[in-house]
């Protein structure tokens, strides 16, 4: 393996977090910055696995030191946790988070104001 897959890899990760997380940016490295919050722990390690042997491996001297397995195994990582997100599933469940709060925000006044009522002798 030589430094040009490894830097394929990274880009091909990169595209992916901007197709399906839709973060923007310009490589793998700026895409993390901005979206990292959005993958989980262990793949978000993975991801800044696979960039730190892209980087590295632009450079010839710092090439032979970059753990290519490592990297190749971090590249599964990322790539099959990237293939399962779904946009419209994100969407949808943003959506139903925001619904949930707001039902139970209206909920919870009701009976707070039933409460209030049923103690000054309205009700």
């Amino acid at each position: 393996m030589t430094g040009v897959p490894i830097q394929q890899m990274a880009d091909r990760v990169a595209g992916l977090m901007e197709q399906r997380l839709r973060v923007r940016g310009q490589g793998l490295g700026e895409k993390l910055r901005r979206g990292g919050r959005l993958l989980p722990r262990r793949v978000r390690a993975a991801a800044e696995v696979l960039q730190t042997g892209a980087v590295m491996a632009q450079n010839p001297k710092l090439w032979a030191q970059v753990d290519q397995p490592a990297v190749a195994h971090a590249y599964d990582i990322c790539v099959r946790h990237l293939n399962g997100v779904d946009g419209f599933d994100r969407r949808k469940d943003a959506v139903l988070g925001i619904a949930a709060s707001v039902a139970f925000s209206v909920l919870a006044a009701a009976a707070l104001l039933f409460a209030v009522l049923r103690w000054r002798g309205f009700i």
